[in-house]
């Protein structure tokens, strides 16, 4: 049997500057405020809300880092969505300094992937709570992009 999905939309976060916590009981941790950004699909469209979203990151032991990351996701017709994800990043250590130092690097270069899910009241967008989807992403200039599918 083979896993199925179809795209959903695609995503493009736009951050305020890192926030570095460093090292604390759980491992490094740096905070990304969201700023704003958009999402578009065939099915769903909208801005990502400005006044909540961020990402937790953890450099964890093992130089993989963990997301943590909640976002307000405001559909065209206005409708509120709540999306959060966990993920995994891992790449060498010349990726992870490169991207640490906010240069460009290739998607392609490392490994991001992340499983969001949906919480919302609005009837139009309520088949959203019962999916499963995954995404992958990468850094782009002042952000991160990710293409987000449903898993059929």
């Amino acid at each position: 049997m083979s896993l199925q999905s179809r795209p959903l939309f695609t995503l493009l976060l736009s951050l305020h500057p890192t926030l570095d916590l460093g090292q604390t009981p759980a491992g490094g941790r740096r905070i990304f405020a969201v700023s704003g950004g958009h999402f578009e699909g065939e099915r769903l469209k909208g801005t990502v809300s400005p006044l909540i979203g961020s990402d937790l990151l953890l450099a964890r032991a093992d130089g993989t880092f963990q997301q943590d990351v909640r976002l307000l996701l405001v559909a065209d017709d206005g409708g509120l969505i709540l999306m959060t994800y966990r993920g995994v990043r891992r790449a060498s250590r010349d990726v992870d300094e490169r991207l640490a130092r906010g240069e460009p690097v290739d998607s392609s270069e490392y490994y991001l992937r992340t499983t969001p899910s949906f919480e919302t009241s609005a009837p139009t967008h309520a088949w959203l709570n019962g999916i499963i989807a995954v995404a992958k992403g990468g850094r782009c200039p002042g952000g991160v992009e990710y293409e987000v599918f449903e898993i059929l």
